[in-house]
């Protein structure tokens, strides 16, 4: 198993400046990372640095709380993809889902993803927001509006991944659309469980250590 290409190589602080984001290409072609996740605004400086290797773009949309209008996200993965970005990771309406206005749920996902065709969407749906009825209802959704995967997580939230929120997103979308786990994966060990559990994308800050661990294990 190539534990590298599991890994989006991840850096959405607002703190994050130009030499951390030329610092983070970096890593994600010495290590062979799948891809970077940064915010959109540094999307010309990685593809200027990524140029001629294997790592992907990937950037968020109504980030992190997932509140902004429809139109706003739309034109954000619009522009995103204009500027060269490969992957698009945006947030749920949380609000709306929690209001149970479902039909609101749906066109949000489903506008972005008619925007940007055969560009993989990734939807976060913020599980430590929502109850395990939630988390269902919320994958339904996707599945619905064509997403490809369902993610676990901003990462600024209260809380990041679990196992248990995986496998009941995993039983919920079977093998309609991929899973992505983010926040609080740090270590080796917690890597693995994931991808034992189904996982087929994980977001982390700590790309370089957990397979750093690896390659000291072997």
């Amino acid at each position: 198993m190539e534990l590298n290409k599991y890994i989006d190589h991840t850096l959405l602080k607002s703190t994050a400046t130009e030499r951390d984001i030329i610092d983070l290409c970096n890593e994600a072609k010495k290590h062979k990372f799948f891809s970077v996740c940064i915010n959109s605004s540094y999307i010309p400086l990685a593809k200027q640095l990524l140029k001629g290797s294997s790592v992907k773009i990937c950037t968020v949309v109504g980030f992190p709380l997932g509140a902004t209008a429809t139109s706003t996200k739309v034109f954000e993965a619009k522009q995103a993809i204009e500027a060269g970005a490969h992957e698009i990771d945006m947030v749920i309406n949380i609000g709306f889902l929690k209001s149970k206005n479902y039909v609101e749920v749906f066109k949000d996902i489903s506008d972005v993803k008619l925007a940007i065709g055969r560009i993989p969407l990734k939807v976060i749906i913020e599980i430590s927001e929502l109850s395990k009825n939630d988390i269902v209802k919320a994958c339904e959704i996707c599945l619905d509006a064509k997403a490809d995967f369902v993610k676990t997580s901003t990462g600024f939230s209260k809380s990041g991944a679990t196992l248990t929120a995986v496998k009941i997103m995993r039983k919920t979308v079977k093998n309609r659309a991929k899973i992505k786990a983010s926040g609080g994966i740090g270590d080796l060990e917690t890597a693995q469980k994931y991808i034992d559990n189904g996982v087929d994308r994980i977001g982390t800050s700590k790309g370089v250590a957990i397979v750093s661990e690896l390659m000291s294990e072997a």
